[in-house]
């Protein structure tokens, strides 16, 4: 995917982040216009005020943290004053901004893919450099082939290494990282590994739906989210290119703050 690409999908997220703003803008005047009317009582006027002083905290952070969004992309450098603003702008406005992408008939999953994109461009713009026992790579149980009687869910190591499917590339990577590996069948044993593991990062393969979640899920942990192929449909013998997993983890461990390579965007 060239630059050019990249950068549109991102564009689209932020879009929909900026009008999101724009409306939360206009309800906070509504709110800001009944507290001015004098026919409320003082304790309604008290607490009127009160919402539209916190919406107002909220908005200019968000657009602090989507000013710092355009900023860093157009410097490609990291504008860590903005670092909070920018998570919050992403998480805080999500939801409005899929209800917008129904309003204008976007599809869901670019929304979503946007989303990811962002997520990341965020994580990346900072500098972090882990050991790799602090660092879990999370993988759905889809990428092993449906057919395989040695079930990797309880214990990622039974697998044979057989090269039916991409696992056991996946476990080279891990001997030779040391990263932690956990392999979920869903949303519940994905935050059952964080738990009890504590991760400070996580790097995350899934669909556009389960990253979306588990990105917002995992607020205060970065995640890199690196989306699945799915040529014979969804949870079922899915894809991954191997390079994108190592490029990742090699960010995190090495990078310390590195661009990604445009070539595994």
């Amino acid at each position: 995917m060239n630059e050019i690409q990249f950068l549109v999908k991102k564009r689209l997220f932020i879009g929909l982040l900026t009008v999101s703003l724009a409306l939360v803008g206009l309800l906070l005047g509504a709110v800001w216009y009944l507290a001015a009317n004098p026919s409320h009582t003082l304790f309604n006027q008290a607490l009127l005020f009160s919402v539209a002083a916190l919406m107002a905290g909220g908005i200019l952070l968000a657009a602090c943290g989507i000013a710092g969004i355009v900023l860093a992309i157009w410097w490609t450098r990291n504008i860590r004053a903005l670092q909070g603003p920018m998570r919050l702008a992403v998480n805080l406005f999500f939801p409005l901004a899929l209800a917008l992408g129904r309003f204008f008939k976007i599809e869901k999953d670019r929304i979503k893919r946007s989303f990811i994109e962002v997520n990341n461009f965020v994580v990346r713009s900072r500098a972090i450099k882990l050991l790799p026992r602090q660092l879990l790579l999370l993988l759905p149980h889809c990428l092993q082939k449906s057919d395989c009687p040695h079930k990797i869910t309880a214990d990622v190591d039974n697998c044979h290494r057989c090269g039916g499917c991409v696992v056991g590339e996946i476990l080279k990577l891990r001997d030779k990282y040391g990263f932690k590996v956990g392999v979920a069948t869903g949303g519940t044993l994905a935050r059952k590994y964080v738990e009890e593991l504590r991760p400070r990062a996580i790097v995350a393969v899934a669909c556009e739906r389960d990253l979306t979640s588990g990105i917002q899920d995992a607020y205060e942990i970065p995640v890199l989210g690196v989306t699945n192929e799915r040529p014979f449909g969804p949870c079922f013998n899915t894809l991954i290119k191997v390079p994108k997993i190592e490029e990742a983890i090699r960010f995190f461990l090495e990078s310390g703050g590195k661009r990604m390579n445009p070539e595994l965007r």
